[in-house]
């Protein structure tokens, strides 16, 4: 799987806010979605304090950033989004975030999560890294082991039909060659990673991104016989055995 291509059926992307996905991963997405893998996009927030207008209210934020990022999901190709709307600029990895993403894990049932690198504090000499960015990335770690696939923590959920699910593989987003031992190729869909971000438009304001992802694109491919990549740390939960056992028994 790291030396080559691997598509999974299913794909969950757990970020913070609108236009994460389209900044880091989108192209992967689209990629997946080109090739058959079924994705949704799980958004803590909805950037409610994103848009820093005179007279802008939180409400109003909420209502145009969550159209932005679903005009980006369409994009792709991805047609469901849910939005736990947490307070944006403030989102915690609390227990009960861990059970809303437990909630979607076990409802839809993903063979991969995508999420972001909780641990990364200084992103280069210019930039931290968001607090939102780093919360909703420890509760997705959290959510998916072992919460998801213990059916004795939240047992609750089964009364809605929501019965424990292992996550076959997360995807962690790299921010450089150090942490990333798995690259995906998107020389194909990053014109579609482009379009979909360029959707953020409250974000993007004047501002052309496409300089600037195509760059950090090359970059993760740098040396890899690939044009344009995205960079992930992969954590592997489930063996392939275990998982073609799961599969069977689940088709059976």
């Amino acid at each position: 799987m790291r030396n080559g291509y691997y598509v999974p059926k299913k794909a969950l992307v757990i970020v913070a806010h609108p236009d994460d996905i389209e900044f880091s991963c989108a192209g992967t997405v689209a990629r997946w979605v080109k090739d058959g893998c079924e994705v949704i996009y799980v958004l803590c927030t909805s950037g409610d304090v994103g848009i820093a207008e005179p007279g802008m209210t939180r409400a109003r934020a909420t209502e145009i950033r969550e159209a932005e990022q679903l005009a980006a999901a369409e994009v792709v190709g991805v047609k469901e989004v849910v939005f736990l709307r947490e307070p944006d600029g403030m989102l915690e990895n609390t227990i009960a975030l861990r059970k809303q993403l437990v909630r979607e894990i076990r409802r839809f049932k993903p063979e991969v999560v995508i999420c972001g690198d909780p641990t990364v504090v200084w992103a280069g000499e210019s930039y931290i890294n968001h607090p939102d960015h780093r919360a909703a990335a420890g509760a997705a770690i959290d959510a998916v082991f072992p919460a998801a696939g213990q059916p004795n923590l939240f047992e609750e959920l089964a009364e809605e039909g929501l019965t424990a699910h292992k996550v076959r593989r997360v995807y962690v987003q790299a921010w450089d060659d150090k942490t990333a031992d798995a690259f995906v190729n998107i020389s194909e869909t990053i014109g579609l990673k482009i379009e979909a971000l360029k959707k953020h438009v409250s974000q993007m304001g004047e501002w052309d991104p496409e300089p600037m992802v195509r760059e950090w694109a090359a970059l993760a491919a740098k040396g890899k016989e690939m044009e344009y990549a995205e960079a992930y740390r992969v954590i592997s939960l489930v063996s392939d055995e275990d998982f073609a056992k799961t599969q069977a028994s689940e088709h059976a």
